[in-house]
């Protein structure tokens, strides 16, 4: 069984299209999102059109609750986010909203006896950040059922063992924070004798696109730059 996890897409369809070709190259069974789709990004509602076109499950991010709420209900009130989320929550379509509230916080499935949990940023809230090397990470991994827990929400990529405990962190595909403007997810490949494999896969794409969009839009330069920079 072969996975392909992709995350915090954040209005960046140019991004998205970037990974779900690459992703359509490597021979993949099945594809999971773990929400973000929207905020900060120009894209919003062609990111979820995507999404739903590709019939790709999906969880709910903090920031697709927020936009949702119209309020800092789930993200930190910063002077981005004062403007990313007033813009992304009148931009995003009613519809979208529906579909963005109706996403489950989280999802599991049982591969080749292997018993995975799928988050956006915690099992205990969607806006917990889970570094792999911060006290509350080892703690929930502790208290975890399941044999793997996949998440995102850091924009970081990782793979740590905590025991016989795998932490995977996909990374982000549309707002990188990784030091370069590369779109990162996360392939997991499990054997038929239930051995765990992860590879990430950082990609090239043309995100002078995404930079002269949000320049035609007047956003923020600490938006715009984050494309060119990987750095939030």
């Amino acid at each position: 069984m072969k996975l392909a996890v992709i995350s915090d897409i954040h209005g960046n369809i140019y991004a998205l299209m970037k990974a779900l070709e690459d992703i359509d190259d490597q021979n993949i069974d099945k594809i999971i999102c773990l929400g973000d789709l929207v905020g900060y990004g120009p894209h919003p509602n062609e990111v979820v059109a995507l999404i739903k076109r590709r019939e790709i499950p999906c969880i709910k991010g903090n920031y697709d609750a927020s936009v949702v709420d119209g309020d800092f209900t789930y993200i930190r009130n910063t002077t981005i986010n004062s403007f990313a989320l007033p813009w992304a929550s009148n931009e995003v379509r009613v519809a979208n909203k529906y579909f963005l509230d109706s996403l489950p916080t989280s999802l599991k499935y049982k591969f080749n006896k292997v018993n995975f949990l799928f988050t956006h940023g915690s099992p205990y809230a969607i806006n917990d950040y889970l570094f792999e090397d911060a006290p509350n990470t080892l703690e929930i991994m502790e208290q975890l059922e399941d044999d793997v827990l996949v998440c995102a929400h850091t924009h970081i990529p990782c793979a740590k063992k905590f025991g016989n405990k795998l932490l995977i962190n996909v990374g982000s595909v549309g707002k990188p924070k990784i030091g370069k403007p590369n779109p990162t997810y996360a392939i997991i490949e499990i054997t038929d004798n239930s051995e765990v494999k992860v590879t990430f896969r950082y990609l090239d794409y043309e995100f002078k696109r995404i930079v002269k969009d949000c320049t035609m839009l007047n956003f923020p330069a600490s938006i715009t730059s984050s494309y060119e920079t990987g750095k939030e």
